[in-house]
């Protein structure tokens, strides 16, 4: 049967992957930033060797716009291009699906009475390659298969952060229900405190975001509870993109530990958090 072995979540900032994609990784200002990951780098190639990622993140008006927006929608298509975000796609590998996971996944979340919307053709921007990037490098072929499960977090109403955990359980069951012998992760990206408009452009909160990721390990469950003008008045108005690191969190099961953690401020105007869970019971 497949296995959900962990959970990883991080920002996916566009100058991350501006940073890769320049060879700027390891100067002054981005030194820092990408030493955090390297115990991830490391311990995803050598230690973890996932077969399947399963991504969530929010597209930024590059498959989806404001003629359609999906509050949930998983990708069941077989292989993703970069898309061109303004100053052409970024010359990274194209996303391998693993599309029988995918439509299983979509099946089960449907009769588990998610009313997911299935994408069978799509471009993936940076809420997705950015963080392939950070945990992988670049390499000529990305080393897993990916199914890509996009979270409406750009236009109101936003699902809550109750809503993201529930569904983050429904897809582990979706997981070990699938016949075929899998090691899967599940990544939750976005966030975490940052405004990028308005008087409040430049905001960032390091004391609530570290609370934020000490509430994802252990056996609570209080972040599912975080109400949505919570995020808004102390992380900004993108700060909501945390919901959907909750989607990865429920997924984990009741009791999570935390195998490596990096905090950091800032990059852009954005703060950079990253934890590596795995469950406390592993499977």
């Amino acid at each position: 049967m497949a296995r959900l072995t962990a959970g990883v979540g991080s920002s996916h900032v566009p100058l991350l992957g501006v940073a890769v994609d320049q060879g700027k990784t390891g100067d002054d200002y981005f030194g820092p930033i990408f030493a955090g990951y390297e115990w991830t780098r490391e311990w995803e190639r050598n230690t973890a060797k996932p077969d399947v990622v399963i991504l969530v993140y929010n597209d930024h008006a590059s498959a989806f716009d404001m003629k359609i927006i999906p509050t949930f929608a998983i990708g069941c298509g077989e292989r993703y291009k970069s898309a061109d975000e303004g100053w052409g796609p970024r010359q990274v590998p194209d996303v391998e699906g693993h599309a029988d996971l995918a439509w299983h996944i979509a099946q089960s979340l449907i009769l588990d009475d998610f009313d997911m919307t299935i994408i069978n053709e799509m471009d993936v921007d940076h809420g997705l390659t950015v963080p392939l990037s950070m945990m992988f490098g670049t390499p000529d072929k990305w080393p897993v298969k990916v199914v890509p499960l996009a979270v409406n977090v750009v236009t109101y109403p936003v699902p809550s952060g109750n809503r993201c955990w529930a569904l983050g359980e429904a897809i582990a069951r979706a997981v070990e229900s699938f016949p075929e012998d899998l090691n899967v992760q599940i990544w939750g990206t976005g966030g975490m405190s940052h405004q990028l408009q308005g008087p409040r452009a430049g905001l960032l909160n390091r004391e609530w975001d570290n609370r934020f990721l000490d509430a994802l390990v252990g056996d609570s469950d209080a972040a599912r509870h975080i109400p949505h003008i919570e995020y808004l008045r102390e992380t900004g108005s993108e700060g909501i993109e945390m919901v959907m690191w909750l989607v990865m969190r429920g997924a984990l099961g009741a009791k999570t530990r935390c195998l490596h953690r990096h905090y950091h401020i800032p990059c852009s105007n954005t703060a950079i958090g990253h934890i590596v869970l795995e469950p406390a019971e592993k499977l």
